[in-house]
């Protein structure tokens, strides 16, 4: 399938596909728009803060990384985590990976995200060929309930479509970059 590349390096969601691939699509999108936004800066620019928020473009790009493999490895697949998400007291620091990412380098934190949503993009695919959309998540809610993997990638597309508009502001205070 031909994919259309927008102005800014995104593909395009397919305008006429099935359900998987149409979903898929709208999530590739919203990675390639957090890359985008994070694409080309420094420590400096990816630790920087707008108004009272601590949340920072790092941070977007490793909280990101650790949702990728929650949903993805953990939850749909009932895999344990890996490093660097295994080795975490969460109990003492719920909120480690935006803490942390301020001591990563601008390419560990790349090359992290990058790594989890390669590895998030085979899964689905596993996923998709052992049950396609209505397959359920290895891992349950305390009631019992296990998402489905339609489920959970629209739950994928509601965070980054969330973090991206707090990217947006991120970027354009450091350099000025604005765009959609």
């Amino acid at each position: 399938m031909d994919v259309t590349v927008d102005d800014y390096g995104r593909p395009e969601p397919p305008l006429a596909a099935d359900e998987a691939t149409t979903v898929v699509g709208f999530l590739e999108y919203q990675r390639a728009t957090l890359a985008w936004k994070c694409a080309g800066l420094d420590a400096a620019g990816l630790s920087a803060t707008v108004g009272a928020s601590a949340m920072t473009l790092g941070g977007l790009l490793k909280h990101m990384a650790y949702v990728e493999a929650e949903w993805f490895s953990r939850w749909l697949h009932g895999r344990d985590r890996q490093a660097p998400w295994d080795t975490v007291d969460w109990k003492a620091d719920p909120d480690w990976e935006w803490h942390s990412a301020v001591e990563d380098s601008p390419a560990q934190l790349h090359a992290l995200w990058q790594h989890a949503v390669d590895q998030s993009r085979e899964l689905v695919d596993e996923a998709l060929a052992d049950g396609g959309l209505d397959r359920l998540a290895r891992r349950t809610w305390p009631s019992g309930e296990a998402p489905s993997l339609r489920w959970i990638l629209f739950h994928m597309i509601e965070e980054y479509a969330r973090h991206n508009g707090h990217a947006d502001l991120l970027r354009e205070s450091v350099d000025g970059l604005t765009g959609e």
